[in-house]
């Protein structure tokens, strides 16, 4: 349409927990961004975010004083403690995260100004720590129009690594010892500056190529909205899309090129991709599928046996145990056994490799590798340099049969399959594939970068 104003500024927002340096990063893109205004959400009203009106000294009539938001025009405005907001003050600037535009009307004074600024928020998740069993949404104190208006969403998570503290801890030490030494910048701000203003002289055109790209991936990603296998933290919705365009139009200007080519394009997916879909992402509980229903109706029927409801208590019960060859302190024993859990980037680790090695499986036409057996021993294989000990391969190969059986029964990855053929000359043949069955990948899934 005519007259149609498309935002396009891109706005970021950093969630992590404290002592990740979120503040710190704020004040260096305040200081080597060409423009910038640098201002804390708690400390800040809606009036100084956008604007106000007040009364002049001299003149005595109301004139529009400035916010943050007006002058970072052009430019970035970092919000600090962006959470600790208030309700109101994050509604009023509604409309400048997305038409980036101010409307006022007060006091006489109807007003429409340039609010043509990217947003750098930073906020703490709820309870002080990312919880990475809840979604974003849960861990973050911001309304569903905030959340939505930012194009991405990094997270920061304060994890126990020795390598990595051990850099940190080396780094802030040479930083009290030697100041000046310890300060090795490949570039200076200067030059950071030029190169800033030079990208941004680039106006690239999405190529026709790029847009077939484009919307390819944005229906998969509302096809995988739909369907609920992937649980995303909000809604996939046009907004989306145009961020998707927006982000690749960015590739394209700091690689300096007048056009944007799929590349652009794939590596601005993959940024949305990790922001929206894989932010909420808890361990995977590998025990918890392991409960079959046959199991829950073998339990309901020994407690019915035992004449057992709830309010029996526990020396009946545990009499009742007794007789079906089950004792109290052995069931409480299982109870206390951890479950099994992998992270959900080390889950989907393994399935990939998975899916390539039985696709590539596929291609050589090898069914040695196809079936189950040949897969776990393929993979254990794999990962021999890091078995140390029987035990550990043991619990490897466990961890593998599990991962396996969850792709097949629950994830729908990978499909079984039995012996097909006459049935006098395929029996011994079916009993041997239903205990070690040949594995393929469905034809519909789709490997994720």
């Amino acid at each position: 349409m005519e007259k149609t104003s498309l935002r396009g500024d891109i706005n970021v927002c950093i969630v992590g927990d404290p002592s990740t340096a979120k503040s710190q990063f704020l004040k260096h893109v305040e200081e080597f961004s060409p423009r910038a205004v640098y201002t804390s959400g708690k400390a800040s009203s809606a009036a100084g975010l956008t604007a106000a009106v007040v009364r002049d000294e001299e003149s005595h009539e109301f004139v529009i004083e400035a916010g943050a938001l007006m002058l970072a025009d052009n430019g970035v405005c970092c919000i600090d403690e962006f959470d600790k907001m208030d309700l109101k003050d994050q509604v009023a600037i509604h409309e400048a995260m997305e038409q980036q535009t101010i409307s006022i009307t007060k006091a006489g004074v109807k007003a429409t100004l340039n609010a043509r600024t990217s947003i750098l928020a930073a906020a703490n998740p709820v309870g002080g720590r990312y919880d990475r069993s809840k979604s974003l949404k849960q861990n973050v104190n911001l309304s569903a129009p905030i959340m939505s208006r930012f194009d991405l969403f990094f997270i920061l998570v304060d994890d126990c690594n020795e390598v990595t503290d051990y850099a940190i801890a080396r780094r802030i030490v040479d930083l009290h010892s030697r100041i000046e030494e310890s300060v090795e910048r490949l570039y200076t701000l200067d030059e950071i500056r030029r190169y800033l203003l030079f990208a941004r002289q680039f106006k690239p055109k999405i190529s026709k190529e790029s847009e077939d790209f484009i919307v390819e991936q944005y229906k998969r990603l509302r096809q995988r909205d739909g369907s609920g296998v992937t649980k995303s933290a909000w809604r996939i919705t046009v907004r989306q899309l145009e961020s998707m365009i927006r982000l690749s139009e960015s590739m394209a200007r700091m690689h300096c090129c007048d056009e944007v080519q799929p590349k652009h394009v794939k590596e601005a997916f993959r940024l949305l991709n990790k922001s929206i879909i894989r932010v909420e992402t808890p361990d995977v509980n590998l025990d918890h599928e392991e409960v079959e229903p046959e199991e829950e109706e073998a339990a309901a029927v020994q407690h019915g046996v035992n004449g057992n409801d709830g309010d029996v208590p526990n020396g009946v019960g545990g009499e009742a145990h007794g007789i079906n060859g089950h004792a109290e302190n052995g069931v409480s024993g299982s109870a206390a056994q951890p479950s099994l859990r992998l992270s959900f980037t080390e889950y989907r680790r393994i399935s990939n490799l998975v899916v390539l090695h039985l696709r590539q499986a596929e291609e050589e036409e090898d069914e040695s590798t196809l079936k189950k057996s040949g897969l776990i021993n393929w993979y254990l294989k794999e990962i021999e340099s890091e078995i140390d000990s029987e035990e550990e391969l043991v619990n490897k190969k466990k961890i593998i049969e599990k991962v396996i059986h969850r792709l097949v029964h629950y994830d729908h990855i990978l499909i079984e399959l039995t012996q097909s053929g006459l049935k006098g000359s395929t029996e011994a043949a079916e009993a041997e594939t239903g205990e070690d069955p040949f594995l393929v990948v469905n034809p519909n899934y789709t490997l994720e970068d």
